[in-house]
């Protein structure tokens, strides 16, 4: 044998060795991530009371200055679209909320399918 074909051999026998030892520390979860925590917190004061007060400050203050501002110049326009657009994507959770959908529901469990036959019956005694 060339010694080629012995170092493919030698690493085609290695391969699975190596890769089941390896397959335990791939499949742990280790935890958290460290930036998770401080990603939970941004989340916590975006999608909190405070934010949609803020919101909806920034929606009526960016509106008034579009409808009353006069002649605002291309700068301040954008500038002000862009607090509208804050001010909505930070108070879309606030929005979503005045119509009901504040998360998910979970219907009432129909007794008929849950309840047991008051004699006891299996699958063979069914009325």
């Amino acid at each position: 044998m060339s010694r080629k074909s012995e170092f493919v051999s030698i690493a085609l026998l290695a391969a699975p060795v190596i890769l089941a030892s390896v397959a335990p520390a791939l499949a742990s979860s280790g935890g958290s991530l460290p930036w998770e925590g401080p990603l939970e917190q941004i989340q916590e004061s975006i999608t909190g009371p405070v934010a949609g007060y803020i919101a909806l400050a920034a929606v009526a203050i960016a509106g008034g200055m579009l409808i009353f501002g006069g002649e605002l110049n291309d700068f301040a326009r954008r500038l002000m679209y862009v607090v509208l657009v804050a001010g909505i994507l930070l108070g879309a959770t606030t929005i979503v909320g005045l119509f009901g959908a504040t998360g998910a529901s979970i219907g009432l469990i129909d007794n008929h399918v849950t309840s047991t036959h008051p004699n006891g019956g299996g699958e063979e005694t069914h009325d």
